[in-house]
């Protein structure tokens, strides 16, 4: 996750930093540097009171600057400046005025403040450096004014350790420094980052919730499919009942039937029949929620059901004068299909393509044994339906315009299922319609 920080941004949150480690040195020198009196109250009898006055009246200098600069919000390192320059002068002063033998104690003081001010603080390390210049210009000029011993007693009573713990003490900064400035940097990398993972989840859940709520709205949708389904499908069925009840009454009456009406009986039935198969294989719960759909295979002459399907439709053919053109195969293919179904895929098939074709038009049907494999054709030379309607009406339902410039009432939806049932039985649909015409081709593996 790459994050950007504004440079303004690290510029604030540095100095909110600097303020924090110096507002920890400042209160830590205001408790703390009383409590220098009591070295200044074994070796400085004579005159601790106005050396405990003093360090009191440095105490009130350093909490009265701090109050004033962090109200203003000036600098930090101003007042990390002033305090050191207030020690740094009380300290020099003090060594200067003890006797030798008591120099190194107040070395030694003098060096834990240096040293606890340059492990404290946050500053550039050019600061202290300064910091230690004036510390030693400091004692050289209290040297001048105030002791009255050589400078090789100054240096060899606890001097020499002093400048070595100020020249180290002044490289700690350098570190401190960079490691406080990374830090930072961390820390607004983490807080940016803890941000945006919070907005991506609100995102999210955001998100979830769309999702459960489109979900709980399909769910009541298949609840109301699948109610639609049990009730349409029972009512079908009891009006299929009807017509099978009804042509059985026809059938018992045949000797009194024209050879026609009886052929007319005979499709009669057996369309009855499919449709109270389908009906069964709708009203299948387990069927219709599972990924695939059970078929009814069986071995059969799949040219004889084509020319069942094809005379069933000679009749639709004619009342739109449409001339249905027979070129089937009359030697039998078997194929082990679903008999029902793969009859569905080709009364579609032609009874779409009639209602869709004008009148006056010519439509041929053929059938063939091509690489051992039954292909089922239609041929219509008539007014292209459009390659793209057809893609439509194959794939969703969709209004389509015939020839004529009324609308249809048909929607495709026979297209869909008949390419469908094609491909769950292992066969192959394709189609095409350009200038030629509209051409549907379907195969099945024969059995030898």
């Amino acid at each position: 996750m790459l994050v950007q920080i504004d440079k303004d941004e690290f510029t604030k949150e540095v100095n909110k930093k600097a303020w924090h480690q110096t507002n920890n040195i400042t209160w830590t020198i205001i408790l703390l540097f009383p409590l220098f009196s009591i070295p200044d109250f074994l070796y400085l009898k004579d005159f601790w009171i106005q050396i405990f006055i003093g360090r009191i009246i440095v105490v009130l200098l350093l909490y009265m600057l701090y109050n004033f600069l962090h109200s203003k919000n000036y600098n930090h390192r101003i007042m990390l400046h002033a305090a050191f320059l207030l020690l740094s002068a009380t300290s020099a002063l003090l060594c200067t005025m003890v006797s030798p033998s008591d120099l190194n104690i107040y070395f030694l003081l003098y060096s834990v403040v240096v040293l606890f001010f340059n492990m404290q603080v946050f500053w550039e390390p050019v600061n202290s450096i300064i910091q230690g210049l004036i510390a030693l210009l400091l004692l050289a000029v209290f040297f001048n004014l105030f002791a009255d011993y050589s400078i090789d007693i100054f240096i060899n009573n606890g001097g020499q350790y002093f400048f070595i713990i100020l020249a180290i003490s002044c490289l700690i900064p350098n570190a401190r420094h960079k490691v406080i400035m990374r830090e930072v940097h961390s820390q607004i990398v983490i807080e940016k980052s803890n941000e945006t993972l919070k907005a991506q989840n609100r995102d999210i859940s955001e998100k979830n919730h769309i999702i459960d709520m489109q979900y709980e709205r399909l769910r009541k949708l298949d609840e109301q499919k699948n109610s639609f389904i049990n009730i349409a499908g029972h009512d079908l069925k009891n009006l299929v009942g009807s017509i099978i009840m009804s042509n059985n009454m026809l059938k018992d009456e045949e000797e009194h039937l024209t050879a026609d009406q009886k052929e007319f009986v005979g499709y009669i039935g057996e369309s009855a029949e499919k449709i109270q198969y389908m009906l069964s294989k709708l009203m299948d719960v387990r069927e219709i929620e599972s990924p695939e759909i059970q078929f009814n295979m069986e071995i059969f002459d799949i040219n004889s059901e084509v020319l069942h399907v094809f005379r069933g439709l000679l009749e639709t053919a004619h009342m739109k004068n449409i001339t249905l053109v027979d070129n089937i195969l009359k030697l039998p293919l078997n194929v082990k299909l679903d008999r029902v179904f793969a009859g569905q895929i080709f009364q579609n098939l032609l009874s779409n393509i009639i209602k869709f074709s004008q009148t006056n038009n010519s439509i041929n049907v053929v059938t063939s044994l091509q690489r051992q494999r039954f292909v089922f054709e239609i041929i219509d030379g008539g007014i292209a339906i459009g390659q793209d309607e057809l893609d439509m009406m194959f794939n969703k339902l969709k209004d389509l315009n015939d020839a004529s410039g009324h609308v249809e009432s048909r929607l495709g939806l026979g297209l869909s299922i008949a390419k469908l049932m094609t491909q769950e039985m292992g066969g192959e649909l394709t189609y095409r319609s350009d200038e030629a015409g509209n051409y549907f081709r379907v195969e099945f593996n024969v059995i030898n």
